[in-house]
């Protein structure tokens, strides 16, 4: 097929959008692939909508391949399901919800686990009848606070979610394995560079959980790999490594000290060096120190004895004074239960808090829960508040001084830090999610009583897995990771077009003949974008080819009155090839990245 460019509902832009910070925002709208219609909400124009379409068609035809069977549900949900498995509630915020005229609360769905689990409810009875996987690709509704980044992060994208019932546990193994296999091919074909990352479940629950991360500098989510092995997990999913326990027997006591203008650990650190105070012989660093957070944990599972909700509690978060709080790494460590820190009136009105000089000594009074980072292991001793103003405690023991109820990840993660496993150190990198893949087991058929037949007739649930990609997110991930300073860069599976022609000679020959190669392109089997536009210079062609990106780009210049065109491998080389050969010469270029 033949697009011609003058033809083409097309302009292009030589300035950024004004609110555009990443670079897959800037090209997809100055290349005219998408326009922002509202904050977060784009318009997909023709080579957005193609691109779109064509990674579509990826992921359906591996979907298809695995066995998953397509079907769609409305975005238009009712509110019943969603409350039958507390979700109206827990997405607070997030959720896009509404009132038909008659009253009855509806929301746009921001994902479907409900609908395919009532789905196989209402028509299916027997064991007989599974495993089933279904799968749909579907706009998704979320009321994002900061959408930004153009559609990598947006208030309506399009979303490929699918969902595996088994009846056993083994069979969703089975079923998970299959997803991530079919997974790697999606993003294998589209040359996508990805970790496989450990991942926290969070809303979605469910046990076993990888993300599919993309690098990218401008990513929102940082991850890890070891240094050796093959571990690689979202930061948020790290397990911390803790040294081995310490004997308490034979530690000296804990000494209280007073150490004036001390409330933070670089003038804790100070204080303890010019005071000669030592650790094992050594100066004082801040990774022996220890802080001690005071947040408000509001768990919503927490009842008091008649059975009424406790609301928020005081809670008492200790990590090493060389590292910061990640708020990402606690709140996966507490779901479902959320978290503040602590106010000024907190401390104001709660007598054994001294802010800047807060210890677990006296959250241990006064029976306030205490989660602490793995590493303060028992018989770890450090330096922290002592609860009373302009005073520390040196020597405080864990295990002797002072308890733990708990252990979370609360801590940031570290470059160089041991990787779980023995597979070395971690390294640190920036990545976009472009699918996540969860065992949910029987969290959703269990809470809308999903019962069938097993093969002794018995009632059984079926277990779930839960599968999404990102589809409108893939688009803006391949264009971060394959752009220059010129343009877009698409890879021969998902571009709009395959070849890009341009005739930058006026002459008529040439005219012709682009004319000619164009048509002798598209019999070949080949898509293309003609660059027709009569009275466009060819300076301005050359640049608006740049910018769209097609993977191959024949232009028809000065070379062309010996007979030869140029051929513009998109990110690559500059080859001159006869002009009654470059049919032959584009065609074999598309085959081999196909074939990879």
């Amino acid at each position: 097929m033949i697009t011609r460019l003058s033809q083409l509902f097309l302009r292009t832009l030589r300035e950024d959008p004004a609110d555009a910070e990443v670079p897959s925002h800037k090209l997809l709208v100055r290349a005219g692939y998408i326009r922002r219609a509202a904050p977060g909400v784009y318009s997909w124009l023709p080579l957005g909508l193609r691109t779109m379409r064509k990674i579509e068609g990826v992921v359906r035809e591996e979907m298809d391949a695995m066995g998953g069977q397509e079907l769609l549900f409305p975005a238009l949900l009712p509110k019943e399901p969603y409350e039958a498995t507390n979700r109206w509630d827990e997405y607070g915020d997030d959720l896009f919800r509404l009132k038909d005229r008659k009253g009855a609360d509806m929301l746009l769905g921001p994902t479907h686990e409900e609908m395919f689990t009532q789905t196989v409810k209402d028509l299916y009875s027997s064991y007989k009848d599974f495993p089933v996987t279904l799968y749909q690709i579907q706009t998704k509704y979320r009321d994002e606070a900061r959408p930004r980044a153009g559609i990598l992060r947006g208030r309506e994208f399009v979303m490929k979610d699918s969902y595996s019932f088994d009846m056993s546990d083994e069979g969703l193994d089975a079923s998970y394995a299959k997803h991530r296999e079919t997974y790697q091919r999606i993003f294998g074909r589209v040359g996508i560079r990805y970790e496989i990352c450990k991942a926290t479940s969070g809303a979605m629950g469910g046990s076993a959980s990888e993300e599919f991360l993309a690098y990218s500098e401008n990513g929102e989510d940082t991850f890890v790999v070891s240094s050796e092995g093959d571990y690689a997990a979202n930061v948020e999913a790290v397990v911390t490594v803790p040294p081995a326990a310490t004997p308490i027997e034979g530690q000296p006591e804990a000494q209280d000290y007073d150490t004036p203008a001390s409330e933070t650990i670089e003038t804790l650190v100070q204080w303890a060096n010019d005071a000669g105070v030592e650790i094992d012989g050594r100066a004082v660093e801040a990774a022996d120190t220890l802080k001690c957070m005071v947040l408000k944990v509001d768990d919503p599972r927490a009842v008091d004895e008649d059975g009424n909700k406790v609301g928020p509690q005081l809670t008492a978060v200790l990590i090493p004074g060389n590292r910061e709080l990640d708020e990402k790494r606690l709140e996966a460590s507490l779901e479902p239960a959320t978290f503040e820190l602590a106010s000024d009136e907190d401390f104001k009105n709660t007598d054994f808090l001294v802010k800047g000089y807060v210890g677990p000594r006296a959250m241990n009074a006064n029976g306030v829960r205490v989660l602490a980072d793995p590493r303060v292991v028992e018989g770890s001793s450090w330096i922290t508040g002592a609860d009373a103003p302009q005073k520390h405690v040196v020597g405080l023991v864990a295990g002797r001084d002072f308890t733990v109820d708990a252990f979370v990840e609360a801590a940031e993660v570290h470059e160089g830090d041991p990787a779980p496993e023995g597979n070395g150190t971690v390294q640190l990198a920036r990545g976009i999610e472009l699918g996540h893949i969860f065992q949910l087991g029987r969290k959703y058929t269990e809470a809308m009583d999903v019962q069938i037949l097993d093969e002794n007739g018995k009632r059984a649930v079926p277990t779930m897995g839960s599968y999404g990609i990102g589809v409108s997110r893939m688009m803006a991930v391949v264009a971060e990771q394959r752009h220059d300073e010129k343009g877009l860069v698409w890879p021969v599976a998902i571009a709009p077009y395959q070849v890009h022609v341009a005739v930058a000679n006026k002459d008529a020959a040439a005219l012709e003949a682009g004319d000619r190669i164009a048509a002798e392109l598209s019999d070949a089997g080949l898509e293309v974008l003609f660059d027709d536009r009569p009275k466009v210079s060819p300076g301005v062609k050359f640049k608006d080819a740049e910018l769209l990106g097609m993977p191959f780009i024949v232009i028809l210049g000065r070379a062309f009155a010996d007979g030869n065109v140029e051929l513009r491998i998109r990110g690559g080389e500059t080859l001159e090839v006869p002009a009654d050969e470059i049919v032959a010469k584009v065609r074999e270029l598309v085959a081999e990245q196909l074939a990879v």
